[in-house]
């Protein structure tokens, strides 16, 4: 038996595809915790994903949504509790 490398499947941009998720997974993250510091990154991320010419536009996409969720989310509960950090 020969050990052969199975080939990732990305497009042509491996490092786009790996920053939609990161922006994915920023997003998500953010929506939990820390979305002061994980919403802006997840826009970032899903941004320059897009702009580079991602094979996976709807991670991408995502992470943009979850990034503009988190940053809506966080002016309500802190607004709600009155100081810039929230708890519940």
């Amino acid at each position: 038996m020969t050990s052969a490398r199975i080939p990732v499947r990305t497009g042509p941009h491996p490092q786009a595809d790996r920053m939609a998720v990161a922006g994915f997974v920023c997003g998500l993250l953010g929506a939990l915790a820390f979305n002061i510091v994980l919403g802006p990154c997840a826009l970032f991320f899903g941004a320059a994903a897009l702009y580079r010419g991602t094979v996976r536009r709807l991670r991408a996409f995502l992470g943009l949504a979850f990034g503009v969720l988190d940053l809506v989310l966080l002016v309500v509960l802190s607004s709600r509790s009155g100081t810039l950090s929230w708890h519940l």
